[in-house]
């Protein structure tokens, strides 16, 4: 129990943002402000709809990342459950480009806090990530999420340079706001467009120590799951998966491989489309991002059009309807309030994804394996996980990448385990460790949530995927897995 003096600190703390919200100002960012000022403006107390105790802080508001154009990016900052002072520090993008890395990191995957079908009500998940690190989500570039920017040209002219010097900016800066966490182990993952987002960040931060003859950001490593890499290889996994998991016929994917070649990934052309326009309807109306789960009923035809995408930018927008319980929720006036949004540059309807941003994009890497190659010379941890029920960025196309970096093996394939379950494959490089997350699609935290901490706990540790226990193996040794196809009366 809180003794007196805490409680009354809670309760002056209330008082000062029940005031500050009613004035309008909330937590507004002010450059006036010392740290701890600004912290205590930013802190969550509540959210519409929880109605459960949390035993961990959290933090949400806006840094500026260029005064000129008035870019500020939106974030949303929950520590770890327990003992936050002695874990790491995870920064967690999603992709797109243009899709809020809270509407689909926090809210549907690895944050604590997932939202009930009704839109207003909120759930604890028993497999968030900040269980084993405090976790820093960020909406970005400028116009993403609660994201915004005072120059309506910034919203068309977005792209991988400006926004990886954007996301360097905003760390730089909120590390000067939580200065408790400077020096502080830090790690950064994110999947699908974050394949880009994230080592062009990572080098970014290398490149500002280099520079600066000392680690400003004391960055450890990367993680990056059914993440876009290299467009070549990207879009001949597609096909291969499609075809050995039973999901198109052998000509479609004989007339892809002749008509979809590599020229037809930068210039699409009318033959290609054609071809995909049928491997579309072999489809059918099933998920792309995750071909075994029922896909959304009210969307059907989304799978088709963004397959048909598959030859531009692959378009995160994956779908199981839980999407749609994040729009009403961040959609809610007072959990915006509770967020510290700034009512005079709220989104007039906030969305999951931004189109705009998306069909702008001005630059986009046709390969980052030469990032890798910078990154794993200058020691950093680099994982590479993936679902392997996704068909738009599969494991096959992640395997194509991995082996253009040609690196030699430290330890080879083998299944790995959890509770005594494979929960998938994995296999150690010099410098990379890759991990296949065994029934996951494109948002692999969502669909195996326990799995996906279990390789976050294994990441941020630095251990190798948890082998069979010899415990358990000698338990799986003595169970009789024989049985009886047919029986004297016939089939069983």
């Amino acid at each position: 129990m809180r003794d007196f003096s805490q409680i009354f600190s809670l309760f002056l703390h209330l008082l000062i943002f029940t005031l500050n919200s009613r004035l309008g100002i909330c937590s507004f960012q002010s450059s006036s402000l010392d740290p701890l000022t600004q912290q205590n403006l930013d802190r969550i107390y509540y959210l519409p709809g929880q109605n459960f105790d949390v035993g961990f802080s959290q933090f949400s508001g806006y840094i500026t990342v260029n005064e000129e154009y008035g870019r500020a990016l939106f974030y949303w900052f929950i520590e770890a459950v327990e003992d936050p002072s002695s874990k790491p520090l995870l920064l967690w993008l999603n992709g797109g480009p243009g899709c809020s890395s809270i509407a689909y990191g926090e809210a549907e995957e690895l944050g604590p806090f997932h939202i009930e079908k009704d839109g207003k009500t909120l759930y604890m998940n028993p497999h968030s990530w900040n269980k084993v690190a405090n976790i820093l989500f960020l909406d970005f570039p400028a116009g993403v999420g609660f994201s915004y920017s005072n120059t309506t040209s910034d919203l068309l002219s977005h792209g991988d340079k400006r926004t990886a010097q954007d996301s360097l900016k905003f760390l730089l800066e909120w590390f000067e706001r939580f200065p408790h966490y400077k020096g502080r182990e830090f790690y950064i993952s994110g999947e699908s467009y974050g394949g880009h987002y994230v080592p062009q960040l990572s080098q970014a931060i290398v490149r500002h120590n280099l520079a600066n003859n000392k680690k400003t950001i004391n960055l450890k490593g990367y993680m990056v799951g059914n993440a876009l890499t290299d467009d070549f290889y990207d879009h001949l996994g597609v096909f291969q998966f499609m075809w050995s998991s039973g999901l198109i016929s052998d000509e479609t994917y004989k007339l892809l491989n002749v008509f979809c070649d590599f020229e037809s990934f930068v210039h699409s052309s009318d033959k290609c489309n054609e071809i995909l326009d049928i491997a579309s309807n072999e489809l059918g109306n099933i998920d792309p991002y995750s071909i075994y789960t029922p896909s959304c009923t009210a969307n059907s035809s989304l799978p088709n059009k963004l397959l048909k995408r598959l030859i531009g930018h692959i378009n995160e927008a994956y779908d199981p309807c839980s999407e749609k319980h994040s729009v009403v929720y961040f959609n809610n006036p007072e959990v915006q309030q509770a967020l510290h949004v700034n009512p005079k540059f709220a989104p007039k309807k906030w969305e999951t994804c931004s189109e705009t941003i998306n069909t702008n994009w001005k630059d986009s890497s046709s390969s980052v394996l030469d990032i890798y190659h910078e990154l794993i010379n200058a020691g950093l941890r680099i994982w590479i996980f993936s679902g392997d029920t996704d068909a738009v960025i599969p494991v096959t196309s992640t395997r194509y990448s991995i082996d253009a970096l040609k690196l030699p093996t430290v330890k080879p394939w083998r299944a790995w385990y959890d509770d005594g379950q494979v929960g998938g494959w994995t296999q150690e490089y010099k410098g990379l460790t890759f991990v296949v997350v065994r029934g996951a699609g494109h948002e692999v935290p969502l669909h195996r949530s326990k799995l996906s901490l279990t390789l976050a706990k294994s990441f941020l540790a630095g251990e190798s995927m948890p082998a069979l226990h010899q415990r358990e193996a000698g338990h799986i040794a003595e169970l009789d897995f024989s049985y009886e196809p047919y029986s004297s009366t016939g089939l069983n």
